[in-house]
């Protein structure tokens, strides 16, 4: 990549070329932008007047960046593509007579595979010719293994599409139960009184009995999401779950960080991705801050009543960190288990085997549920079908065990 090249001068026409080539790279790393943007950035890095490192960071960041989700990707980015020592700095130093200015680089955060694989992704890779290699299949994994087992976390670019895609062919739950209302035809349960009475009016003179018997319906699902910084990559996917699960039963969604959104509606559009499109336009504290005991007593005040009826199951995904006052959440999670027929918990941390509930939020909240479950990856994700597809028992085991960790 020429931004990485040691051939090529520094001066102002190689930055305005790095910068087209810094936005290719977004572009591949899932940021939209058009060319329109590209000439909008370096008008802006011309007319600012950049001085150091951070205001070209700053100018850039404020061209490219129109949603909260991408500014994860936007720092991973930064940070990657102007990581060769110096060359940022002497690029801008052919532009400004200030003196630029050192940042420190920050650990590597979620993102980064898939902003890396963007960057370095090289157009003659796929001429090269592969070598082969003749192995013992019994010793490797096979790509889709490999895949489910991932963390979504750590997934580059073209894994999360094969995760999405994954996600459609997922085999959804048939829980079905049956409800108090009859229908005509199936089993001969109850006499259909009207039907029959209607029948004899007929010619002939022979009564023929109709019969009803109960309609069968998978419960509704309702969803309460956390979209707070730590749980965006998480969350992203579980909606492409929801929006797949949504095709066999009644799914109600919302989303949660520092307010509560019901994106119900925005889930309902046919493809996926436009749908998670609107549910981020809607959604204004998506990547934020998270307020979990707020928005439970919100959705409890507001909303229960209307979704939680004919034995609705409640799927709630968030890391659990209250930021706020630990009781009130207790209180809510309370009044929300007594309203959901189950209510299951799908927390990302269970993907570490050292997990304990020593957060004060993790533990006023555990006692409420019926499961506790991981959804890191598409095994967890599948368990979680499974999960839905199976009947009521006693809680799990897991929940007692980490309560008293």
């Amino acid at each position: 990549m020429s931004a990485l090249s040691e051939a090529e001068p520094a001066s102002g026409g190689a930055l305005a070329q790095n910068i087209v080539h810094f936005a290719r790279a977004l572009r591949e790393a899932g940021v939209p932008l058009g060319p329109g943007a590209v000439l909008d950035a370096l008008a802006a890095v011309e007319a600012a007047g950049i001085g150091d490192r951070e205001d070209f960071y700053t100018t850039l960041h404020a061209v490219f960046v129109k949603k909260h989700e991408h500014s994860l990707l936007f720092d991973q980015a930064f940070r990657i593509f102007w990581k060769r020592k110096g060359l940022l700095e002497k690029l801008i130093a052919m532009l400004s007579p200030q003196a630029p200015s050192q940042r420190q680089p920050k650990p590597a955060e979620a993102g980064a595979s898939r902003v890396a694989d963007a960057l370095f992704k090289s157009a003659h890779d796929s001429a090269k010719p592969v070598p082969s290699l003749d192995l013992d299949a019994r010793l490797t994994m096979s790509g889709k293994e490999i895949l489910r087992s991932k963390d979504f976390a750590q997934m580059s670019a073209a894994e999360i599409e094969e995760a999405r895609k994954a996600i459609k062919r997922l085999t959804m739950p048939e829980d079905k139960r049956q409800t108090r209302r009859y229908a005509s035809g199936g089993r001969r349960v109850r006499i259909d009184a009207r039907r029959s009475f209607r029948r004899s009016l007929e010619p002939g003179g022979v009564i023929d009995l109709e019969f009803r018997s109960p309609v069968e319906r998978a419960p509704p699902v309702v969803a309460l999401c956390d979209i707070s910084g730590s749980m965006n990559e998480y969350t992203r996917l579980f909606l492409h779950f929801l929006h797949a699960l949504g095709e066999t039963r009644r799914v109600s969604t919302f989303l949660f960080g520092t307010r509560l959104t019901n994106v119900t509606r925005a889930m309902r559009a046919r493809d996926p991705d436009d749908a998670l499109a609107r549910c981020s336009a809607m959604a204004v504290d998506w990547s934020g801050g998270t307020r979990i005991g707020e928005a439970l007593a919100r959705f409890n005040r507001d909303w229960s009543r209307r979704v939680l009826g004919q034995g609705a199951i409640t799927l709630l995904i968030t890391d659990g960190l209250e930021r706020d006052s630990v009781d009130r959440l207790e209180v809510e999670m309370e009044r929300l288990a007594k309203s959901s027929r189950r209510l299951i918990w799908v927390n990302p941390l269970l993907r570490f085997n050292a997990f304990a509930a020593k957060a004060g939020g993790i533990r006023a909240m555990l006692p409420h549920v019926d499961s506790f479950r991981p959804i890191h990856n598409l095994a967890s994700m599948a368990d979680l079908c499974q999960a839905l597809s199976g009947a009521e028992g006693n809680r799990e085991m897991r929940i007692a065990g980490i309560a008293r960790h």
